[in-house]
C-alpha cells in the first residue's frame, strides 16, 4: 500500500473500533462508570496501571477496586490514611498488591493536595510533540514519598527506554476528544498531538506488517519510530490510530 492507501485503510479501521462498543470488552469502561473529573482520572490511572494480562481479569479486577473505593475514588484518596490501608489487604492483580495500592492511593493524594492533580502535573513538563520526558517527571514526582522499592516498577519510565504503554493509554484516554464517546477529552491543556501510540504485542506487530515500524524491541526508540510514522499519517490526532492497531491486532489477528 502506498501512503494514501495506508492512511484510508486505517481511517476505516478506526471509524470501526473507535465507538462505543468497543467499551463493553475494554478496561476503560470502568472510568466511564464515573462523570466527575477526578474520579475519572483516578479510576482510568489506577485501572490502566494493572492493564496487563488477561482482559477480562483487568476488567474484573478494576470493579472490585472502584468497589473498594466506596465507588467514589477521588473522596476515597483524599481521606485515605493507614488506618484504611487493612482494607486493601486482599486485593491482588498480577504483581499489583495491596502493599503496592496503599501507595498508589498515598501518592495520588499528595499529587492533588500538594501538586495541583493529575493533569496538571503531566502538563507541567510536557513538550511540543512528546509527553515521554512529562511521564518521566510524574514518576520522580509519584516516588518522592517514602515507598516500598517493589513499587516502582509499576510505573514505567520512557527515558530509561521503555514504550510506557500503559501510562500513554491512560493519556490517550483523558486527552483525546472526538464525538465517539469512548476517550473522554477532560484534559483540555494538553494537546492530543503530543500523545504517543500505546505499544504493545497487538499494535507493535500489526505496525510491523504495515511498515509503519522497522525496530523487533517494543521500547521507547520503537515507540519514537511509530510516532513519526502515525504524525506522518494525522499531526493533530496520531494516537486514534491506536484503534485500528489494536483492533486488527486483537480481534482481526491481522
Amino acid at each position: 500500500m502506498n501512503r494514501a492507501e495506508l492512511k484510508s485503510f486505517l481511517d476505516e479501521k478506526v471509524n470501526t473500533y473507535n465507538n462505543p462498543n468497543f467499551i463493553e470488552t475494554d478496561p476503560i469502561q470502568i472510568p466511564h462508570l464515573f462523570s466527575l473529573k477526578e474520579d475519572v482520572e483516578i479510576a482510568g490511572f489506577m485501572v490502566a496501571t494493572i492493564a496487563w494480562g488477561n482482559r477480562k481479569s483487568i476488567i474484573t479486577n478494576g470493579n472490585r477496586l472502584v468497589q473498594m473505593m466506596g465507588n467514589s475514588p477521588y473522596d476515597f484518596v483524599m481521606d485515605f490514611s493507614e488506618e484504611h490501608s487493612g482494607s486493601l489487604s486482599n486485593f491482588v492483580h498480577r504483581t499489583f498488591n495491596y502493599e503496592d495500592l496503599a501507595y498508589f492511593l498515598k501518592s495520588l493524594q499528595n499529587i492533588y493536595k500538594n501538586h495541583g492533580g493529575l493533569e496538571n502535573l503531566f502538563a507541567k513538563h510536557a513538550e511540543k510533540n512528546s509527553m515521554q520526558p512529562a511521564i518521566h517527571h510524574f514518576k520522580k514526582t509519584f516516588f518522592e514519598l517514602p515507598h516500598p522499592a517493589r513499587t516502582q516498577k509499576h510505573i514505567s519510565d520512557p527515558l530509561k527506554n521503555s514504550a510506557a504503554k500503559r501510562i500513554n493509554m491512560f493519556l490517550r484516554w483523558m486527552v483525546r476528544n472526538d464525538t465517539a464517546g469512548v476517550d473522554f477529552g477532560i484534559w483540555k491543556s494538553i494537546a492530543p498531538s503530543k500523545l504517543s501510540c500505546p505499544l504493545d504485542v497487538h499494535s507493535g506487530n500489526v505496525a510491523r506488517k504495515l511498515k509503519l515500524l522497522n525496530r523487533k524491541q517494543n521500547d521507547a526508540k520503537a515507540l519514537l519510530e511509530l510516532d513519526n510514522s502515525l504524525r506522518g499519517l494525522d499531526s493533530q490526532d496520531p494516537v486514534k490510530y491506536d484503534f485500528a492497531l489494536f483492533g486488527l491486532g486483537a480481534f482481526e489477528r491481522f
